[in-house]
């Protein structure tokens, strides 16, 4: 069993706050970086220049060039998908949208872009974006999406996008099998709602996409999104108001609303979620869930057993750096984005 504390390996380093990182054949990356630049890590690790073509982008706040996720035929398509803050025509308001396009033969462009969702509404806001791709394994896409912090109790409406995760085509299509489908009053992209900001999705080995997302002063949660589950907020929270106060009706559970598979209190601002289904760093690691923390600065490596986390070790402490994005690579390794000005890849090797 691996117990000692991981090697760090710098793969690059310069990025400006770095926000999600996909992964391209023959050991190359796709980096975002939060104020609007998709770069090209190569192998050697040196960081190309802003891939041109991108869209307008509301960089601001939370807001900005967001996840990015690599198509599962990239090889033959060349095709990725990204996330980000979309603005308004007027410049007022904005939502987080998300895109597909191709990057060209020799990574310095994007083409044919095209924008297969768009949040609704948009708002006046600079916060809770969510934005994390997830890629099933019947091909369709999972967003989640926040509530843009001052819409907080849209999430538990299906008119609207806010505080949801949706389930789209690669397309843009709604699949004819999303919860909501043929529902009258409620938006048939929708998969599950009563979400609050979920910045970590991924797959379980099992293929069920698990999330994170922030709790308010406390609360931040696990939760095993399930079609047309409710997930509470904010009708139950383990958090409070800022500066202290229930929210609501300061309650923790309510029949019709599901209760997080775990949650932190105090919070640990939870950034970037995988699971390692690799044997790259022995058994005791195989099948642990691994969350970075942005406020606290470390990797929660997580032990789970029964559906129930048992354990929790934290990684990477030594640096003290924001952890906004972790994922397996094809290598079977794990590879960790820091949120810095002079941000990070880095690759953590087995002993």
């Amino acid at each position: 069993m691996a117990t000692a504390a991981p090697r760090t390996e710098v793969v690059a380093s310069g990025l400006e706050n770095p926000w999600g990182v996909g992964f391209l054949p023959g050991g190359r990356f796709l980096v975002t970086e939060k104020a609007g630049r998709i770069r090209v890590v190569g192998v050697d690790g040196k960081v190309g220049a802003p891939v041109a073509g991108l869209p307008a982008i509301a960089a601001g706040g939370q807001g900005g060039l967001l996840d990015v996720i690599a198509d599962s035929a990239f090889e033959a398509n060349r095709t990725f998908y990204f996330c980000y803050s979309e603005p308004d025509a007027a410049g007022m308001g904005n939502s987080t949208a998300l895109a597909r396009a191709q990057l060209s033969a020799d990574g310095s462009r994007i083409e044919g872009l095209k924008v297969i969702f768009s949040q609704q509404p948009k708002v006046a806001s600079r916060n809770h974006f969510g934005c994390r791709i997830v890629e099933a394994k019947d091909g369709s896409l999972f967003l989640t999406l926040g509530d843009r912090f001052s819409r907080k109790e849209d999430a538990q409406k299906l008119d609207n996008h806010l505080g949801k995760i949706v389930r789209l085509g690669k397309d843009g299509s709604v699949p004819k099998d999303n919860p909501f489908v043929g529902k009258a009053g409620a938006l048939p992209e929708i998969w599950s709602y009563g979400h609050r900001n979920g910045q970590g999705a991924t797959l379980a080995p099992d293929g069920k996409l698990w999330m994170h997302e922030h709790g308010p002063q406390g609360g931040d949660e696990i939760n095993i999104p399930q079609a047309g589950r409710n997930h509470g907020w904010p009708v139950i929270t383990f958090g409070e108001n800022y500066g202290g106060g229930r929210i609501g009706d300061g309650i923790t559970q309510k029949e019709g609303m599901e209760q997080p598979l775990h949650y932190w209190v105090p919070s640990i601002a939870p950034s970037g979620m995988a699971f390692l289904t690799s044997d790259r760093y022995g058994a005791g690691w195989k099948g642990n869930l691994f969350v970075g923390s942005l406020k606290f600065g470390y990797l929660d490596r997580i032990e789970l057993k029964g559906g129930k986390v048992v354990a929790e070790h934290k990684l990477l402490e030594d640096g003290r750096a924001r952890i906004r994005d972790v994922k397996q690579g094809p290598d079977g390794l794990l590879y960790v984005l820091t949120d810095e000005s002079n941000g990070k890849l880095l690759r953590l090797l087995p002993e």
